[in-house]
């Protein structure tokens, strides 16, 4: 007899990956939690806050606005006045657990932007951007009687904030000068413009900055090295200057004179080693 066909049997899918389990992301978020609530406390604290987070060396007053976006009327750096600033915090930079701010500073007509980072006592100013009249620096050493303008364009510069002011750590970048001019040089004519160039090993182990001072045109012909102690606030130039054509009379005789001290080389440059003070 014939006989009936053998049931089928069902045939199971192969067993897939077992389910990953379930991350225990509350941490991340209550971290997130955390720093949203402090972002939001930091807003609505006013900015007279900062004044009580400064080094010695650093007084600031007139306050206004918040501690997340604020300013300060006055501002005065070991003593000295060093003009106002407005700040505003980066949040970006609370994940990192750090502080960081977009700075806007003025003194008189002089102003500068950039990006502060702060740490302990350690400033990191990054993209240094500005300019303005050179005698409204006059608190910071620039000596009375000289005019002009200088243009500020510094990638990085750090410093580390003392009792007895800053001690700068790295600089990169150029500071320039145009039109500059004294009563005491030339009648008071003007003597064109400079660079000071400060590369990665402007700052020695011991604080000395060290650039390369040269002109970007005038009556003027300068190649000279700069060298400035912030400890001992002195600082030396060294290099060879010479007139151009179109110099004034009273630089030629300026220069003549100078050349009686120090001859002039084959090409006509008097070489020349000035002190200074600051």
């Amino acid at each position: 007899m014939p006989t009936s066909p053998s049931p089928r049997r069902a045939v199971r899918p192969p067993p897939g990956p077992a389910a990953a389990p379930a991350r225990r992301s509350w941490p991340f978020f209550l971290l997130i939690f955390v720093l949203a609530v402090l972002a939001v406390a930091i807003s609505a604290l006013p900015a007279s806050m900062v004044g009580r987070l400064l080094p010695a060396a650093l007084h600031a007053e007139d306050f206004s606005g918040t501690v997340w976006h604020g300013s300060a009327g006055r501002i005065t750096l070991a003593t000295r006045d060093a003009g106002a600033l407005e700040w505003r915090l980066q949040p970006q930079a609370l994940l990192k657990l750090g502080v960081a701010a977009e700075l806007h500073w003025v003194k008189g007509g002089f102003v500068l932007d950039g990006t502060a980072e702060w740490s302990r006592q350690q400033l990191r100013l990054s993209q240094l951007d500005g300019g303005g009249p050179i005698g409204d620096l006059r608190d910071f050493g620039v000596a009375p009687g000289w005019r002009g303008s200088a243009a500020i364009h510094m990638p990085e510069l750090t410093a580390v904030i003392t009792a007895s002011g800053p001690e700068i750590r790295s600089a990169l970048g150029d500071i320039s000068v145009s039109n500059l001019s004294s009563p005491q040089v030339a009648a008071g004519a003007d003597l064109g413009g400079y660079t000071l160039h400060l590369s990665d090993a402007a700052i020695a182990p011991d604080g000395e900055l060290s650039g390369e001072l040269s002109d970007s045109g005038g009556p003027l012909e300068l190649a000279a090295s700069l060298h400035f102690s912030a400890r001992e606030r002195r600082g030396l130039l060294s290099g060879a200057v010479r007139e151009r054509a179109d110099a004034p009379a009273a630089l030629h005789a300026q220069l003549d004179q100078l050349a009686q001290l120090h001859a002039r080389d084959p090409q006509g440059r008097i070489p020349v080693d000035l002190e200074f003070t600051l």
